[in-house]
């Protein structure tokens, strides 16, 4: 128990201390009873000697007002607000029976892909309806991810400490106020690049770097970028790719370490723009209903006017395998995905004319050929689908041609020479028709000129 409370005190008048649950350099946790209520609760508050840091007592009001805001099942909820009798403020949150993800990941090791990703995609739910808010975490971690049970015994992560979280909607009180720019805050393992070279500047980008950081750890039981020394992580951080998953975890797919690495990109415009195309990307290696998870945090976000790609197969082909970047071939990532389907179409469109013309140059070419010797031209290429099988008559030794009764219409025969009629039908044929051009070729077969070949419009390169 700590020296600042003890078993059975009361604080404020109505809450009665039973235990300690957890305490830091600025603030402490109990678990307490309501007394009017008769209801158990976790009580948050201040150390004495934290009162003289206005920073520190700003970011416990941040925590309670950023928390009291989020409505999602996966938020701690937040009851109440007050001061006690020494001058520090609390906060009245519910109380949660389980463990945190990093105590979770020391006693089990790494987890199975479906678990991971379903305690994943229930802190993006939370962390989507933060985003949507204008509230970015910038702590993202396993100690701050905790497991508790639902009445069904199913697991409920609940994302804490929105401590030093930044909000960015234009109302917002400029964050310089409270601190220094060159300050850094969050945990250096889950830090992404931008947040170790200015805090301030970052975005909701900051807090899928950390998932992605979580969900590596979650997968392999360690972390993608480890050092002994500050130095020496940072250095990693800003300029290492990470170290690649199938070396720690071989039965991993290869599509879900792209997700991986594109959460782990150095340039945050190379990494999912919102969580919710992260949850898409992660939906179909998750349980069934991962993928109305997925939709749940769309819906949030897209409410919020933040559009999301629900297209998972765009992950894997966006990022070199095993180096952690991506090629930008020109442009935002907005102006690419709407120009693509314009750019699709036309090419589409050029291989289909240019495959007709050839189609029909080669056509006509044959056509002219087979005007000019009739006699060449073979059964099937004039006979239609259900015609019967040409008859075939040897020719005499003599001149005098074998007289072979009429065959049906559809059906022509190899015949030897034409009658008389037939040879002058193709005479006029090959004077009204232009003579092939000297190169067809009189070494082919009548079959080679006479069949056009086969033009497959998406056989192209684009």
């Amino acid at each position: 128990m700590s020296n600042q409370v003890h078993e059975g005190q009361i604080l404020a008048g109505k809450f009665r201390i039973e235990r300690v649950l957890g305490q830091g350099g600025m603030g402490i946790v109990v678990a307490a009873t309501h007394l009017q209520l008769d209801e158990r609760v976790a009580l948050k508050f201040l150390l004495p000697e934290a009162l003289v840091n206005p920073e520190a007592v700003e970011r416990f009001a941040r925590e309670a007002r950023a928390a009291v805001k989020i409505k999602s099942e996966h938020v701690a909820r937040v009851s109440d607000v007050g001061t006690l009798e020494s001058g520090s403020p609390y906060m009245v949150m519910e109380y949660l029976q389980g463990e945190d993800l990093a105590a979770c990941v020391r006693r089990a090791g790494a987890l199975a892909v479906p678990d991971a990703i379903e305690l994943l995609l229930q802190a993006c739910e939370a962390i989507a309806e933060a985003h949507a808010l204008g509230i970015v975490h910038r702590d993202l971690k396993p100690a701050n991810l905790f497991i508790t049970r639902r009445v069904d015994g199913s697991a409920c992560i609940k994302v804490l400490d929105f401590g030093i979280s930044k909000v960015t909607t234009p109302s917002a009180t400029p964050e310089f106020a409270m601190t220094k720019t060159s300050t850094v805050m969050g945990s250096p393992l889950y830090m992404s690049p931008e947040q170790m070279s200015s805090t301030r500047s970052v975005d909701q980008r900051t807090d899928i770097w950390a998932l992605g950081v979580i969900l590596y750890e979650m997968l392999t039981g360690r972390v993608p970028f480890d050092a002994d020394t500050m130095p020496q992580l940072c250095g990693m951080v800003l300029q290492d790719p990470p170290r690649p998953i199938h070396e720690l975890r071989p039965d991993l797919p290869r599509a879900l370490e792209q997700v991986l690495l594109r959460c782990l990109e150095k340039n945050r415009e190379h990494r999912f723009n919102n969580v919710a195309e992260l949850a898409f990307a992660l939906a179909p290696f998750g349980q069934p209903a991962a993928q109305r998870s997925a939709e749940r945090i769309a819906r949030v976000l897209g409410a919020a006017g933040f559009p999301s790609n629900p297209t998972p197969l765009a992950v894997a082909a966006s990022s070199r395998p095993g180096t952690g970047t991506t090629t930008n071939f020109g442009g935002s990532t907005e102006n690419r995905k709407s120009r693509a389907p314009l750019i699709v179409a036309l090419s589409l469109l050029g291989l289909l004319l240019g495959g007709a013309l050839l189609y029909w140059s080669h056509k006509d070419s044959a056509l002219a050929s087979v005007a000019e010797h009739p006699s060449s031209m073979p059964a099937a290429a004039v006979s239609t689908p259900n015609a019967a099988p040409a008859p075939s008559v040897e020719p005499a030794p003599s001149a005098t041609s074998v007289a072979v009764p009429p065959p049906p219409a559809s059906v022509a025969t190899e015949a030897s020479p034409s009658p008389p009629a037939a040879s002058a039908a193709a005479s006029a044929a090959a004077k009204a028709k232009p003579k092939p051009k000297a190169s067809s070729v009189k070494g082919k077969s009548a079959a080679a000129q006479a069949v056009a070949p086969t033009i497959d419009p998406l056989d192209g390169r684009r």
